[in-house]
């Protein structure tokens, strides 16, 4: 006989074991069939050039070369002219695609971005990566510790949160107009909890997440791919360049995974293994890193 109890268990029971069918059949779909990934022409068909912040170091850097690797001219946008410069030249000198920079610290207000919209007009964009983003510049500490908290705040916000809400809002329209186009947000593993000494980082990760996840479905009837990638821990500056493994990742190597889920999720970790730390709510070594007091970088690239 089959009691209230019983039952309830038994469709409990049945709920875990679909999540993690789905779970699991989503891994093999997303990192483990290689032909259901879209092929290079596919991304070239969106545009000509693609934009990336924060490109001359880290992920965005990794990006940049991977793009332009599959015949993408790239715009750099960064604050070190110098960098921006060298890097140009030498996916130039790699790849034989054309390149543009523009100077910009996204740790400005709006008054930055005229700037940035009248050096990409003209252009056939077809994919932007919003990777900008920058952190506490010395150990995890309290909201209140860290140097200037008034000014470090800010400079964050405008750094992680406001760089993708007016970069979006910058090359959407052409987007939107030639009804093709991707954008792909750099979010962070930390969206998805309180951090403790690490509140405002994991919060704007947050909205990123959030923020991507809308525009994308209002604009998905339009042929615009919106896409947010949530790493763990990858060897940039931002997480002091620890040691790649199985755990943390080096960034060529995440971002070539990371390109493959494009139009097969609009919501990846971007390698396998990050994908399952996230599935099983692992923190992964950057709370080690809290609590033990080491430092963590500075990264506006």
């Amino acid at each position: 006989m089959w009691d209230p109890l019983r039952a309830l268990g038994a469709l409990t029971a049945a709920w875990l074991l679909l999540r993690v069918a789905w779970g699991v059949g989503r891994l093999v779909y997303v990192y483990l069939l290689p032909w259901a990934c879209r092929g290079d022409s596919w991304i070239r068909a969106q545009g000509a050039w693609a934009v990336v912040t924060g490109a001359t170091g880290g992920i965005g850097r990794a990006y940049a070369h991977q793009r332009s690797r599959r015949g993408l001219n790239i715009v750099l946008i960064s604050r070190d002219m110098n960098k921006l410069e060298k890097e140009a030249k030498e996916i130039e000198r790699l790849h034989g695609t054309d390149t543009r920079v523009i100077q910009a610290d996204f740790t400005g207000g709006l008054e930055i971005y005229g700037a940035i919209e009248e050096g990409l007009k003209g252009l056939d964009i077809g994919v932007l990566v919003n990777n900008v983003g920058m952190s506490y510049s010395s150990h995890f500490r309290k909201l209140l510790d860290c140097e200037n908290p008034a000014q470090r705040l800010s400079d964050i916000v405008n750094c992680n949160v406001m760089s993708v809400v007016q970069m979006t809002r910058i090359v959407l329209p052409q987007m939107v107009s030639r009804h093709r186009g991707i954008t792909v947000n750099v979010s962070s593993m930390t969206e998805n909890h309180p951090w403790p000494f690490f509140a405002t980082y994991s919060a704007t990760k947050a909205f990123v997440q959030r923020f991507s996840a809308a525009v994308g479905a209002e604009y998905l009837s339009e042929g615009v791919t919106v896409q947010t990638v949530s790493p763990g821990v990858v060897s940039t500056n931002v997480s002091k360049h620890p040691k790649t493994g199985l755990v943390v990742k080096d960034p060529q190597d995440w971002t070539e995974q990371a390109v493959h889920t494009l139009g097969l999720s609009s919501h990846a970790s971007g390698c396998l293994s990050h994908e399952v730390q996230h599935s099983l709510g692992i923190r992964t070594v950057e709370t080690a890193d809290i609590f033990q007091g080491k430092s963590l970088g500075q990264e506006v690239t």
